[in-house]
């Protein structure tokens, strides 16, 4: 594969979003939101990063510091930038697993030097052409969804909560108004964490792949979130997304899930000229 110059990493710190933002990246192009909390007047603790690489290839990262340790934001921040530093050192190598995975411990090393108990979840993906491969620590997810609805891939959230839905224990609808929902078991910056690393798998034409904070995932039921983001136009599907979500923080007592939260996330597609391309090919 050749490597061409890619342009500089995009980070979304703090950010006050109303509608989002969609940016080209690599073979694809993608849509970011991030907002704080409805509920708070605190900087907002997510943040996310789009790092192009070459022509045919990006990482997508969502993290989100942790409610309840001090300087979640700050931790956040400096987990994405560790990462997008390590990318940015090894554009040149063909497999980036490596370079992804020393950046998810260097930002684990980073959030503990600021020695206050911080820590943050990290969810990320690498894209490479037609493929992708998921990365995770912690409850922020990863769904890639077909345009006809099929769920492709999913993210396990490391969480007692999630654990439970997994071994039958617990149905997912209740899961979402579980009194233990918000803890976690693993995080970026725990002495502790540990990283899962998903299998190589296909993009096929038309598919859509999701990285959400637990602000979209808690609000909103997983076939809600599927029917919403399988097909329209990106920027569309972007702006119902995060107004549903938002709508359904400010619906306490209506029976549905509600957690005021931050909200961060990240669509992307292919786009239709790298699918001609590959069809070609």
């Amino acid at each position: 594969m050749g490597h061409t110059a890619a342009e500089p990493a995009r980070l979304f710190l703090e950010c006050a979003m109303h509608e989002g933002e969609v940016h080209p990246c690599a073979s694809g192009e993608a849509f970011v939101f991030s907002a704080r909390s409805p509920a708070v007047e605190r900087a907002n603790e997510d943040a996310a990063a789009l790092i192009p690489v070459d022509a045919g290839r990006c990482v997508l990262a969502v993290a989100d510091g942790v409610g309840g340790a001090r300087s979640g934001a700050q931790a956040a921040g400096r987990a994405l930038r560790r990462l997008a530093d390590a990318l940015l050192a090894a554009r040149a190598q063909a497999d980036l697993r490596g370079a992804i995975l020393d950046g998810i411990e260097r930002a684990s090393r980073a959030v503990r030097e600021l020695g206050v108990g911080a820590a943050t979840t990290l969810a990320v993906v690498e894209i490479e052409d037609a493929r992708l491969r998921p990365y995770h620590v912690g409850d922020s997810e990863i769904l890639l969804v077909g345009q006809r609805g099929r769920l492709k891939l999913a993210t396990l959230s490391h969480a007692p909560v999630a654990y439970a839905v997994e071994a039958g224990l617990l149905e997912a609808r209740d899961a979402l108004h579980h009194e233990d929902r918000h803890l976690i078991s693993n995080a970026v910056g725990a002495a502790d964490m540990r990283i899962e690393v998903g299998p190589s798998t296909s993009f096929s034409s038309r598919d859509t792949l999701l990285l959400g904070s637990d602000g979209l995932f808690d609000n909103l039921h997983r076939d809600e979130i599927v029917a919403l983001v399988r097909k329209g136009p990106l920027p569309e599907v972007g702006r119902v997304l995060a107004a549903r979500a938002r709508e359904r923080m400010r619906a306490n007592g209506s029976g549905e899930p509600c957690k005021p939260d931050d909200l961060t996330f990240l669509l992307f597609r292919r786009s239709r000229r790298a699918r001609k391309d590959a069809a070609r090919g």
